[in-house]
């Protein structure tokens, strides 16, 4: 090969390496070095940062992904999104660091132990903080924390799957499933369904989407006071008279949006309950810690070796040390408040949230789509 040919050979070579490295540039910066306190010989990738979802009005969300083992071969697993419920919870705080997570905090705040059980083994894990205004997410239109919702919420995380494919080109057309828990059973489903009516028609859809998957989720709300009441009732948590006045106060309302007399009634149930962790009624409640109640929404903070009801503290002092948020890539544009579990300002100001979701049950399980819900 001549000496010119053998230049303009190297030029198309670096041209194309460049390519490449530009199309996987934004992935490869996202990439977390390690984490403060991690254990030693992590044997996985991890990559966290922000995803644009809408320009104009400045919302990004923020994300935490947790690869596979390398030597359970990542490229060949499938791809799981992640979402915890509230409304206004951080899947961080719970799904990544107290359910399903590869990491447990440890009550120093400051370092982190394996959880055995961890999701990551089977497949490539994606935790979203979602919608903007909760954990790291943001925006800067200062009127979205006051109007989020279920359609907003559903819609931005379809533009966030979208966008974070561009940057993770390789894990396209990977067998996708979208999973949560608690207030996720809006989101999950609603999810699901964009996903597959935009697939309609696509022979090879990027978003190669599988099923999905709730727990302990807010489905209908009829039915999921009925199933409330009676459990606090039939464990002598309330009495008979407040039982009575729920079910008449809180007859076909909304879990979200509940009446006024409704609220009363709840009110007086928890009175009645005392000082108990809800979620784990035969166990002691953190002493150091205001328990979050959101009546049906809500968290299942279990830990891989034994139950500790202070999880949630572990997570607000973790993640909001300086160290951590660098190592994540969290928290860029210096928000002027601390990262919290769950945001009670998107929560209380929660907007449009359907009644039921079994209308989009009908409609996936009569599409074909794998569906498993657990309680």
């Amino acid at each position: 090969m001549g000496q010119s040919r053998f230049i303009d050979f190297l030029f198309v070579l670096l041209t194309c390496f460049t390519c490449f490295s530009s199309s996987f540039g934004d992935q490869n910066l996202d990439k977390i070095t390690e984490l403060p306190g991690q254990p030693k010989n992590v044997d996985f990738n991890q990559y966290s940062g922000y995803v644009t979802v809408n320009e104009e009005a400045g919302r990004a969300l923020f994300y935490w992904f947790i690869e596979s083992p390398l030597n359970r071969r990542p490229e060949t697993r499938p791809l799981i999104l992640w979402l915890n419920g509230g409304p206004g919870c951080s899947s961080v705080a719970y799904g990544a660091a107290e359910e399903i997570g590869p990491f447990r905090i440890r009550p120093d705040g400051k370092t982190l132990y394996s959880n055995p059980y961890a999701w990551n083994k089977l497949a490539n894990t994606l935790f979203l903080e979602s919608p903007a205004g909760v954990g790291f997410s943001y925006t800067n239109t200062t009127s979205d924390l006051y109007t989020s919702g279920d359609k907003r919420t559903a819609e931005d995380a379809y533009v966030f799957l979208v966008n974070w494919l561009e940057r993770f080109p390789q894990y396209k057309y990977r067998d996708f499933y979208i999973a949560g828990e608690s207030y996720a059973g809006h989101y999950v489903p609603q999810l699901a369904q964009i996903v597959y009516e935009r697939n309609k028609g696509v022979q090879n859809p990027v978003i190669n989407f599988k099923g999905f998957m709730v727990g302990n989720a807010v489905t209908d709300d009829y039915h999921d006071f009925v199933g409330t009441f009676e459990y606090w009732w039939t464990h002598g948590l309330i009495s008979d008279s407040t039982y009575r006045n729920l079910q008449v106060a809180c007859d076909l309302g909304s879990a979200t949006h509940p009446s006024s007399e409704c609220t009363t009634a709840l009110e007086v149930a928890e009175a009645e309950q005392g000082n108990i962790d809800p979620y784990s009624i035969f166990t002691q409640p953190c002493a150091d810690t205001t328990s979050l109640r959101r009546n049906l929404r809500g968290h299942y903070p279990w830990m891989s070796r034994a139950f500790d009801p202070c999880t949630e503290r572990y997570s607000k002092e973790y993640f909001n040390r300086p160290e951590v948020q660098k190592a994540l890539h969290a928290n860029v544009t210096g928000i002027p408040y601390q990262w919290e579990t769950c945001s009670d300002v998107v929560g209380y100001n929660w907007t449009d949230s359907p009644l039921s979701m079994l209308p989009i049950y009908q409609e996936l399980i009569a599409a074909g789509i794998r569906i498993w819900v657990y309680r």
